[in-house]
């Protein structure tokens, strides 16, 4: 089968990999029908190491089941699902309590002979704890959308819910990206009264009014904070979701928040401290956030997918074949595309 491979960076290949087959009675073969390029994939394609053998790629996935292990009972050959970019075994004791990212017999897609997403073909390990079958077909208009449960959807709700969002509360968002625009939905859907992103990009200010964005801040470091505290009465917003992950925009967030309010950081962080430590000690400012447990929200989100409520898939604004990869990783690292779609 064919499957993306990083060789290190700004080397993304499309080359044959071994065929995907069940290994374990809990695995489940899926083939992929739509993956995605996601941000956190430019991390390693800007600083990578050459890798011999390379790196399979790809989290983001929906497929049809076309084999699965005896002990699988949840989805069988034929059942569309959607994979969280993560993969679990729903029976442990952190995925009892929703937290499937750190799932004590879980892991990553890509890694420990793992395939990853962005191929033909995925074994899915712990099927029953990991896919989510869709009441859809394979080729349903709200495929764009459905896709973005995987990752991007589920860790905008993440951040927003590490936030402190609810009814009546203000809201920033630092960050234009496919998760940043995804927050911007997250928290009109929890009831932000007001909603500020903080973004330059005209396509992604656009798609952010569309999801509800009230107000755009266009301003960045110190002056981005400013602006927010001058929206928000001079106080700064209750809750703000950090959807970058570098120090620029930590501090930004830290600085947009008011005393008591509270910070969701899902951006990956690009350094090991927080900044403004004591300044957010003292004015009680929570901090809270990481990987978005995917498996727990996807139940959560799918039906207003279904029902046209929110529509995600918006963010995916390219979209191309498997061979197109490498271009698409391109493309995303030079603000040519936000977010690109892969068709199989």
């Amino acid at each position: 089968m064919r499957a993306t491979v990083m060789y290190g960076a700004g080397d993304v290949r499309v080359e044959s990999v071994p065929d995907a087959t069940l290994v374990e009675p809990t695995d489940a073969l899926v083939v992929v029908t739509r993956a995605a390029i996601c941000g956190s994939d430019l991390w390693p394609y800007k600083s990578m190491p050459e890798i011999e053998g390379g790196r399979r790629m790809g989290h983001e996935f929906i497929g049809v089941v076309e084999a699965a292990g005896d002990e699988v009972r949840t989805v069988a050959a034929g059942d569309v699902v959607v994979a969280p970019f993560v993969w679990s075994d729903g029976t442990c004791v952190f995925c009892r309590e929703g937290l499937q990212t750190s799932c004590l017999h879980g892991g990553r897609y890509g890694f420990d002979g793992v395939d990853g997403g962005q191929g033909e073909a995925v074994r899915v390990p712990q099927a029953d704890g990991t896919l989510v079958r869709l009441p859809v077909d394979r080729d349903d208009a709200l495929m764009p959308s459905l896709l973005t449960l995987s990752d991007v959807m589920a860790t905008g709700h993440h951040a927003a819910l590490a936030a402190d969002v609810g009814p009546g509360k203000t809201v920033a968002v630092v960050g234009d990206g496919a998760v940043g625009l995804c927050g911007v939905l997250a928290a009109r859907r929890l009831g932000a009264e007001q909603v500020i992103l903080l973004g330059r990009h005209p396509d992604r200010v656009a798609v952010a009014r569309e999801f509800g964005a009230t107000d755009v801040v266009s301003e960045r470091g110190e002056e981005a904070s400013a602006r927010v505290r001058e929206l928000t009465g001079g106080l700064g917003a209750d809750c703000v979701l950090e959807c970058v992950g570098l120090e620029q925009s930590v501090v930004t967030a830290l600085g947009a928040v008011r005393p008591g309010g509270a910070v969701g950081r899902v951006g990956v962080p690009q350094q090991e401290t927080i900044p403004a430590g004591l300044p957010t000690f003292m004015d009680n400012v929570t901090i809270s956030g990481g990987p978005a447990p995917a498996r727990a929200y996807i139940e959560e989100l799918l039906p207003d997918v279904l029902d046209g409520k929110i529509e995600p898939g918006r963010v995916f604004d390219r979209s191309g074949p498997l061979d197109e990869v490498p271009d698409g990783y391109r493309a995303m690292n030079d603000r040519e595309a936000l977010k690109v779609l892969i068709e199989l």
